[in-house]
């Protein structure tokens, strides 16, 4: 048992009230505030603090505690200052329990043991993880418990009784409840079903606390949760506390009076530092953890579920829901019952001129750009709604950079009825007005994030928000290989038609013979994925990805993950990941919207790793050269995104003979880039030696 947690739980029991918890974002509204605004909840009557690490994409949390989090990186507040802040705090003269609240990868970046040790020594007691799944949290608990700090697990509504057996055992001070479905914020009322809820639980946690969050904002609140738990945890309400002040003395003033009013004005007793030091310093009982075997899927080290609890109930139902389908013939013949109204099998043939520009091996091209809506997109939505149809979802949303997938989604829910809404950056609304306009014609709602570099990393932020509250009605139908498991998996079986009609088509018109080469762009990686799947097994196919360069690669403005990543945790998947060295999340740019992501699919990381495929980089003027090659030389127009491809086959090809063949995926048409290649030619324009004078502008 961690000693001054248990301590201070003990003490609470003794007073014959509930602990009383209290969250804070580290260096929020400034660094200088955090110590006296600690203070200031300890002498209002907060029993333990919950000192959140701030973190670029807080996928559970509401728009108050975004809001603290993006103040707190403005502010340049890493876990390393997170942690030199417990230590001001305790110089200050705060005894409470202080628990530092965060997501895995700015720990996974610091380093868990090295974390858990300095985390330790600053004066901090436990680590609440949102998103790190049970299998792996027995490891880091395993670390705090030799340091004797103590791992909190998350339960949720959606949390199946099998999954409270994995969880509970965990605990070794307290289980953290929400009290509700979907993100962090205060709310009018309490959930109607929080009293039954937390019965369940009970069953499983013996003698451990239970804690209540998520919607705690009043005197009445902890008073009705004080019947079935033993402590209550406020947030957000502080956090808006804290933002109407406007010096460090008033803060911590304000929060002060907040806290006693929460406490009904009790008289507080604070922890004597003597009190604080005995228990820190009592030893801390070892006991057994068992490891729990993971259920996921992975490709190597890549992969996985770093989902808040409050998903998985919902990925597991998806996993369920696509294994019964793709072993289920009736499956995959209503699947391609839908082929021609998809125009499948999109077309392949020889790029003559292309090839004679290039003066080295063949160019071909797999046409995915004359699919219905004009990508590869369309394969993965169609098979995903009809998951979705299964499962008895009549909601349907979707992210989308480019649009494409935007668009293919809208389709399918058009033509199947369903109520559709799609996640869009904003920035990506304005570059991609084209498509917008269709996803609106088609009758879906179209949501523009205006958080975050508003692209297409931030749409799938809010859609994974929004998901989480609507997890009973609604199918995320995620578009690129991307996100917790199984999505990668789906995403690459609907894709996969893309090589596995490729490689017959190829061989067809080849006497029997594979291409010497075949070449995707990569953003996510679906098109990738789907292309390269079928050729995996062919050791002589060489594999080529080209990512987006942006301004360059040895710029800050690019979009080349597995160029210059590092390995990290994003929208729920263990992959490649373009951050800083505290694991925030970089911004990216690149000319195509589709392309411009930090991060990749687990899959083509570990055929980076494993060396099965190789990535390059094209910069945003060399996308721009492919494009207008493609499409003076074939009379092709071809997407941004498959630009990139195009260009980084043709410099592939120069280097081969001519009797050797390269195979291109053209993911997409270029219609909805037209007015991006307007805007952008004045400036790349003279660097490819395409100058189109264009008379007013392109409406």
């Amino acid at each position: 048992m961690t000693s001054l947690i248990n301590y201070t739980f003990d003490k609470c029991k003794k007073e014959n009230r509930p602990a009383l918890l209290t969250f804070v974002t580290a260096g929020f509204p400034t660094i200088a505030d955090t110590p006296a605004i600690l203070k200031g909840l300890q002498d209002g009557g907060a029993d333990i603090i919950e000192l959140g690490i701030p973190f670029t994409d807080p996928v559970a949390d509401g728009p108050t505690i975004q809001y603290s989090n993006n103040i707190a990186l403005d502010n340049k507040v890493t876990t390393a200052k997170t942690i030199e802040l417990v230590v001001e705090a305790r110089k200050a003269g705060v005894t409470v329990p202080i628990i530092l609240m965060g997501y895995y990868n700015p720990v996974m970046q610091y380093g868990d043991e090295k974390l858990v040790r300095d985390a330790k020594a600053a004066g901090a007691n436990g680590f609440i993880l949102v998103d790190l799944p049970p299998e792996e949290a027995t490891q880091f608990r395993a670390i705090c418990i030799e340091q004797g700090l103590s791992y909190i697990p998350l339960v949720a509504p959606a949390t199946t009784n099998e999954r409270l057996e994995q969880l509970i055992p965990i605990a070794d001070s307290f289980v953290y409840v929400a009290s509700r479905m979907g993100t962090t914020g205060a709310k009018g009322s309490l959930d109607a079903s929080l009293p039954d809820l937390l019965k369940r639980v009970r069953s499983y946690s013996k003698d451990t606390p239970i804690v209540v969050g998520f919607g705690v904002s009043t005197k009445e609140h902890v008073d009705e949760i004080a019947e079935f738990a033993q402590g209550v945890v406020v947030g957000s309400k502080i956090i808006s506390t804290i933002d109407a002040e406007k010096t460090t003395e008033t803060r911590a003033e304000s929060v002060k009076a907040f806290v006693q009013s929460l406490s009904g004005g009790r008289a507080v007793i604070p922890i004597t530092a003597e009190e604080y030091e005995k228990a820190s310093n009592t030893p801390v009982a070892k006991s057994t953890i068992n490891t729990i075997a993971s259920p996921v899927s992975q490709f190597g080290e890549f992969g996985g579920q770093y989902v808040p609890e409050a998903m998985h109930k919902s990925l597991v139902e998806l996993e369920k829901g696509f294994t019964e389908a793709i072993n289920s013939p009736e499956f995959w013949e209503e699947f391609r019952s839908y082929y021609p109204y998809m125009n499948r099998p999109s077309q392949l043939h020889k790029l003559d001129r292309l090839s004679e520009y290039a003066k080295g091996a063949e160019l071909w091209v797999k046409r995915e750009d004359l699919n219905h809506t004009g990508s590869h997109k369309i394969n993965n939505a169609l098979g995903q709604v009809l998951i979705a149809l299964r499962l008895g979802k009549r909601e349907i949303i979707a992210e989308t950079g480019a649009g494409q997938h935007g668009v293919a989604t809208a389709t399918v829910a058009a033509k199947f009825g369903l109520k559709c809404t799609i996640f869009m950056g904003a920035e990506d609304v304005r570059r991609q007005a084209l498509n917008v306009f269709r996803i609106k014609m088609l009758g879906a709602t179209v949501v523009p994030v205006e958080s975050g570099s508003r692209t297409l990393r931030d749409a799938v932020n809010e859609a994974l928000r929004f998901w989480v509250t609507n997890l009973e009605s609604t199918h995320y139908v995620i578009g690129s290989a991307i996100g917790p498991h199984p999505y990668p998996l789906i995403v690459k079986t609907f894709q996969s038609i893309i090589g596995k009609e490729a490689r017959e088509q190829f061989m067809k018109l080849n006497e029997g013979k594979l291409p010497d080469a075949v070449v995707a762009c990569v953003g996510g990686g679906s098109n990738c994925v789907g292309m390269f799947t079928a050729f995996i097994p062919d050791k002589e196919v060489r594999l080529r990805g080209v990512e987006a360069g942006g301004d360059g690669i040895d710029t800050e403005k690019h979009s080349a993950t597995l160029s210059r990543g590092r390995k990290g945790v994003l929208h729920g998947v263990k992959s490649y990941l373009l951050q800083d060295e505290d694991g925030q999340v970089q911004e990216t740019h690149s000319i195509s919207a589709g392309l411009d992501y930090p991060g990749v699919g687990p899959e083509i990381s570990y055929w980076k790793d494993s060396g099965r495929a190789e990535f390059i980089a094209a910069n945003d003027a060399q996308a721009l050269l492919g494009f207008k090659l493609l499409t003076q030389l074939e009379g092709i127009i071809p997407a941004l995104e498959s630009s990139h491809a195009v260009y980084g086959a043709i410099e592939l090809a120069k280097t081969l003979k001519p009797e050797q063949k390269v195979l291109i995926c053209l993911s997409g048409r270029g219609d909805k880039d037209v007015h991006t290649v307007a805007e952008t030619l004045p400036k790349l324009g003279p660097i490819i030696g395409w100058d189109l004078r264009f008379e007013g502008k392109l409406q």
